[in-house]
């Protein structure tokens, strides 16, 4: 009975230790230097760098991540360049028109319309004013100005280049060009 009552007693203080233990994080760090991360402020002072600052700029040449550079500025001189060289990289087989549906309906046609006539829903309700239409004989538009005008904007028109990465672009300038192509009918 006595070795009962010892075994019973052990068993509850080893239940204590045990049930006391946080299983969600060791218990003992040995080198807590290597789990507890130093916090560095942006901005702070730092003998590390020549600069004396912990934030650095990018060295200079360098292109981010998924990121093309666009050769041409957003000044008319190059937006008249581009009206008259630059093409498409895509070929037929590439130009998804369902897509590029989607994709024209979703940032295009609420000014310019679905169809390219310059009929979208703003447009109806007085909100913005002059949209032409794509077929219009003054335009003369091109793959470049189409591309030019939706990387930079144009007059009342933002940009979409961060809407709209550059494959999703020239699928937009297929789009137009084929709603030009209906419009001309």
């Amino acid at each position: 009975m006595k070795s009962l009552v010892k075994i019973t007693i052990i068993a509850l203080i080893f239940a204590s230790f045990v049930s006391c233990q946080n299983k969600s994080r060791p218990n003992y760090q040995f080198m807590p230097n290597m789990y507890e991360p130093v916090g560095y402020e942006t901005y702070s002072e730092s003998q590390a760098f020549r600069t004396g600052v912990e934030a650095q700029l990018p060295v200079e040449g360098t292109v981010p991540r998924g990121h093309t550079p666009f050769d041409y500025k957003n000044t008319i001189e190059d937006f008249m360049l581009a009206k008259a060289n630059l093409k498409s990289p895509l070929d037929s087989t590439q130009v998804d028109l369902i897509e590029a549906k989607v994709l024209y309906d979703i940032y295009c046609a609420i000014c310019h319309g679905t169809k390219g006539d310059g009929q979208g829903n703003l447009v109806k309700r007085e909100k913005i004013l002059g949209i032409p239409r794509y077929d219009d004989i003054g335009r003369a538009i091109t793959e470049g100005s189409i591309y030019h005008t939706i990387y930079y904007g144009k007059n009342t028109m933002g940009s979409y280049a961060n809407q709209l990465n550059e494959e999703e672009r020239w699928q937009v300038v297929a789009y137009v060009l084929d709603l030009k192509a209906n419009l001309e009918k």
